[in-house]
């Protein structure tokens, strides 16, 4: 669905981040569960440092986004605005009580057993890749990976979806793996590697990672310039993202 200032649904975004955050920022999964369930929705745009005020830190505590707002309800966490919004229509939960329930089951696994390491990794070589302990962890963190990678593509085996159609513990299982997209960690699993691009072919995702690029209108903030000549002091760590 276009984007619609009208809209009933307002969810909140960054307006700008760095490059390689960029189809990484968590509005992108709200967005794309509301492509899928065909619901309309308006953006409020932040700026860096906005999202730390207090207007938004009423909307959400640890000054994140992104947020939900329709009426009376607001929501934060990607995975609770997700499940929202699957149970609001057919498209994301299948219709019997056990088929929803394994659907939700594959929700808290993407985000709490499969995730969890993935940003491990995103820490060690983006945000902290400056530290003298973030070569050292890099092994293990990666063992770590490459064990849940193993495990889920054991359990996806050849099929399609995790558990039949696509739903809502796909679209969060697969923005998940999408982390790992410019580093070879998902290169062993050819099959996680075609289950990713399934879900980035659907033409809900591909209209809401559009409206999601198109948002990055704003400015960096002041002092970003040092902070990412201060990543470059260590270049092998960043090409681990590549």
């Amino acid at each position: 669905m276009p984007i619609d200032p009208d809209a009933a649904i307002r969810i909140t975004a960054f307006d700008w981040v760095p490059d390689f955050a960029r189809g990484q920022v968590r509005d992108l999964r709200v967005r794309w569960a509301l492509e899928e369930a065909g619901r309309p929705y308006a953006v409020r745009y932040l700026s860096q440092g906005a999202h730390k005020a207090a207007p938004h830190r009423a909307r959400q505590p640890f000054g994140q986004v992104p947020t939900y707002e329709e009426g009376d309800l607001t929501l934060f966490e990607s995975g609770a605005i997700v499940l929202h919004i699957a149970g609001t229509c057919d498209a994301l939960l299948p219709p019997d009580l056990a088929g929803r329930a394994r659907a939700v089951e594959w929700v808290f696994a993407a985000l709490n057993t499969v995730e969890p390491p993935i940003m491990d990794h995103a820490v060690a070589t983006l945000f902290e890749a400056d530290q003298p302990w973030s070569r050292p962890r890099l092994p293990a963190i990666e063992a770590r990976i490459d064990e849940r990678l193993g495990e889920l593509a054991a359990r996806l085996g050849g099929d399609d979806w995790l558990d039949g159609d696509f739903t809502a513990g796909d679209l969060l299982m697969v923005a998940v793996l999408r982390i790992l997209s410019d580093t070879a960690l998902l290169g062993p699993y050819p099959h996680l590697q075609a289950y990713v691009a399934r879900g980035e072919a659907r033409p809900a995702f591909r209209r809401a990672l559009a409206d999601h690029l198109a948002g990055f209108t704003g400015a960096p903030p002041a002092g970003f310039a040092e902070w990412e000549s201060e990543l470059e002091v260590e270049p092998a760590l960043q090409g681990e993202l590549r």
